[in-house]
Order: C-alpha cells, then structure tokens, then sequence
C-alpha cells in the first residue's frame, strides 16, 4: 500500500505563491514586450524631434507607469525570497530562488535607464528562476 505524504502547510503555501509570482511576471512580461518597443521607439523619435511635447509627455507617463509596474513586481520577488530565507521549512528550496531580488532590482534599475526593452531579460530569468523552483517543491 502505498501512503501520500502531504507536505507541510508552509511548504504548500509558499509553493502557491511561487506559482503566483511565475504566473504574474509571465503574464507582465508577455503584455510588457510591445509596450518597452513602443516607449523606446518613441524615445528615438523624441530625440530627433519628430514627437509633439504631448505625446513625449504621454510617454513620460508610460514609463513612470512601467518602472512602477516593476517595482510592484519586485516587491512581490523580494517578500517570496524573504520568506524562504525566514521559514526553516523552506530553507531546502532557497538555493534555487535566490537571486530574486537581485533580478527585480536590475529591471527597475534598467527601466529607470530608459532601457525598457533590456529590462525583460532579468524578469524572464526571475520567472525561470521560479520554474525551478516549483520543480524541485512538492505538490500538494
């Protein structure tokens, strides 16, 4: 006979909210790229003075917009690698998802730049990252 082992609450929940970060960079990663190619193709037109001062102050917004959009994303990456430092019962899977913070942290600071496009790359290695992750956690 064969007997399943549940596993433990924190190992369940934590699994839950790596699977809510994974989901919700994907999803911002895959609506993201058209926007980061418009915000520097506009920025291109604006520094060749081919924009109206509305649309470049349209744009100005679109990026305030993003770079926020990033920071709530990497306050989510921050808080979920936090707790698996914190919490014993994840101290096994930590391995896999450090670095989380780091990755949210070159994005914004990437977006901050003004290099939208490039600021993709450390969130899809975040979601990798997390793909990772929940290979290696139990599902319960």
């Amino acid at each position: 006979m064969v007997t399943a082992v549940i596993p433990p609450l924190d190992v369940r929940t934590a699994r839950e909210k790596v699977e809510t970060q994974y989901e919700n960079l994907n999803l911002f990663v895959d609506r993201f790229g058209p926007i980061a190619q418009a915000i520097e193709a506009l920025d291109a037109s604006a520094a060749m003075k081919r924009l109206s001062q509305k649309a470049v102050d349209q744009n100005e917004v679109n990026k305030q917009r993003v770079v926020v959009a990033i920071r709530v994303l990497k306050q989510g990456l921050i808080n979920l690698e936090s707790e698996f430092r914190a919490k014993p019962s994840l101290q096994k899977y930590l391995a896999s998802i450090e670095g989380l913070t780091e990755m949210g942290n070159e994005a914004e600071d990437l977006a901050i730049a003004g290099k939208f496009v490039g600021a993709k790359d450390p969130l899809r290695n975040a979601a990798r990252k997390l793909s990772d992750t929940l290979a290696l956690m139990p599902k319960g």
